[in-house]
């Protein structure tokens, strides 16, 4: 059997990530899945200069621009539904601090499955004719921009087209429910384009809520969208994508939603946010104390947690998931 892949956070993010790479992270819309917690140790460790590719945006490129680490971004929603406008990312934007590229929330997914397939470019029939193919932030210089979103000719029909250019990010950081040590990953609720991040970006790091023995995953092969081949590293975390929520697991943390985005509206109160929040823990442990083992149980009664009751006879305990851990890291 392979050797199994966990990695502590710390660890992923220092062999997987660099200053000034392109880097995607996977949500099942703006509130839901997302590993928001990879985007806090990505500043914890002073990354900085990110080209952020984000199908949608969530409170982790809200705190990433925020605080200055990404300086590009292209998505295709930036706000955070019921909680507002994402108002880290707009300060950024505003100040001129990031630049972002606009694409709809189907033109994203149609990008990452080019870059999963391997395409030169992606066939495009939608954002053609409109601002969003004739404006563009990274040459605004230029009107029409058609280096942004090409236009070409169907050589079948005759008729004039527009063309993507594919996404392959350097590094994707997806959220999942449960994986195994090796990465075989199974997501409860809405997908959105996890899946095709999955295959376009060049390395892959999971972050899961639980980790579950190769058993479930052999019970269960159908659900595994995500397979360990397209895996590099797993980490496990639970509450990875808090203040977000993750069908099954945990509901969205309303309260500190709207706390933190208040917080990413001004300098002084990010400065705050990133004291308390995200350089305000050790690991695991100190995580969630920092949260509240209060609020973590509150959160925990969800409505959705019958979802995991299929799976949860085989979610390891944690002190196994450290020990394989340690045996990875020291490979």
């Amino acid at each position: 059997m392979p050797p199994p892949k966990l990695l502590s956070l710390a660890e992923a993010v220092r062999r997987y990530s660099w200053d000034g790479m392109q880097y995607a992270s996977g949500a099942a819309l703006p509130i839901g899945s997302d590993a928001v917690v990879f985007g806090r140790e990505l500043l914890r460790q002073k990354r900085k200069n990110l080209h952020a590719i984000f199908h949608c945006n969530s409170q982790q490129l809200n705190l990433l621009a925020g605080v200055g680490a990404a300086t590009k971004a292209e998505c295709g929603f930036t706000g955070l539904e019921v909680f507002g406008f994402a108002n880290g990312l707009r300060r950024a934007v505003e100040s001129g601090e990031l630049v972002l590229e606009d694409y709809s929330n189907l033109a994203m997914p149609l990008r990452l499955l080019g870059g999963a397939l391997n395409w030169p470019f992606v066939p495009a029939t939608v954002n053609i004719g409109s601002d969003l193919q004739d404006r563009s932030a990274f040459a605004p210089g230029e009107f029409p921009a058609r280096s942004k979103i090409a236009t070409i000719t169907d050589p079948f029909s005759g008729r004039q087209i527009g063309a993507f250019r594919p996404l392959k990010p350097d590094l994707a950081a997806i959220h999942v429910t449960l994986a195994d040590p090796l990465g075989n990953s199974i997501m409860l609720g809405t997908e959105w384009s996890r899946v095709e991040l999955s295959r376009a970006a060049k390395r892959v790091v999971i972050v899961a809520d639980a980790i579950v023995d190769a058993a479930c995953i052999r019970q269960f092969p159908n659900l595994v969208r995500i397979p360990e081949i397209v895996v590099d590293a797993v980490v496990y975390w639970p509450f990875a994508a808090w203040p977000q929520s993750s069908p099954g697991m945990y509901d969205v943390d309303e309260e500190h939603m709207r706390a933190m985005n208040g917080a990413l509206a001004t300098c002084d109160g990010t400065r705050d946010y990133v004291r308390t929040f995200v350089e305000g823990y050790r690991d695991v442990e100190s995580y969630l104390d920092m949260i509240g083992r209060d609020r973590l149980a509150l959160l925990g009664k969800s409505r959705t947690a019958f979802l995991l009751d299929p799976y949860r006879k085989w979610i390891m305990p944690a002190a196994e998931i450290a020990r394989m851990q340690a045996d990875a890291e020291t490979t």
